[in-house]
């Protein structure tokens, strides 16, 4: 099934060269008729296929739904550009944030199609309860179980960002270099032209089918930071 053509790349490479509000609201029908529209179209109909993968799936077909906003915020930005110059599309699990949640997400634009399942960057209550679930021995083994089979099927993993164990934690634990992220999700990069193919939502639903055991996985940590957090509220209300 096609849902966008290449005219979307098209349009992106001449925002890049003029990446300004001028210029894009004087091409803002381009815009929608390239790129708004068939994303709205295929967050409702690739969201309907999802609904075998997970039924509780949330597919919003509106900007800060699963769509995000063209514009950028550059209030804590070093790149004062007020345009994004990538397309990006999100299905999520879940009531919390929809990148602190169980995801699946694409995003594309001139150089590449991007492809993923995880949390690109913990909030700082989500990485305290992530460290605090695999204190646990066997959800430790099952988060590296999960992605070794995902590099075996060729997925790129995040890499760790902390140096430092977090306190009181032995660095000979099994698996003890999870404590060391600052973020968790699985990807593949494409040419970008997959983009405009008219098997689009066959190729990402066979990803998103593989990506699902970590999908799965970060979804009961959320439930446990929910749990916690419940638990939380109702000790400082009594």
């Amino acid at each position: 099934m096609k849902f966008f053509e290449c005219e979307a790349l098209q349009f992106l490479e001449k925002l890049q060269k003029n990446n300004s509000k001028e210029w894009f609201l004087s091409n803002k029908s381009e815009y929608e008729k390239y790129i708004l529209n068939p994303s709205k179209r295929f967050v409702n109909e690739f969201g309907e296929e999802l609904l075998i993968l997970d039924p509780q799936i949330n597919a919003i077909a509106k900007v800060n739904g699963s769509l995000f906003r063209i514009y950028r915020d550059i209030r804590l930005s070093k790149d004062k550009t007020p345009m994004k110059s990538k397309i990006g599309i999100v299905f999520y699990r879940g009531g919390a944030s929809r990148l602190q949640s169980s995801n699946f997400y694409l995003h594309f634009s001139i150089k590449e199609l991007f492809v993923a399942s995880g949390i690109r960057g913990f909030s700082r209550d989500v990485l305290n309860s992530y460290r605090e679930y695999i204190k646990d021995d066997k959800k430790r083994l099952e988060l590296h179980t999960i992605l070794e089979e995902l590099k075996n099927k060729g997925f790129k993993i995040n890499e760790t960002k902390y140096k430092r164990y977090p306190q009181g934690l032995k660095k000979d634990m099994p698996n003890s270099y999870l404590f060391l992220n600052a973020s968790l999700y699985a990807y593949k990069v494409f040419d970008p032209k997959e983009i405009c193919s008219n098997r689009l939502n066959e190729k990402l639903f066979d990803i998103y089918n593989e990506l699902y055991p970590l999908y799965e996985w970060i979804y009961n940590l959320s439930l446990n930071f929910e749990l916690k957090s419940k638990k939380q509220k109702s000790l400082s209300i009594s």
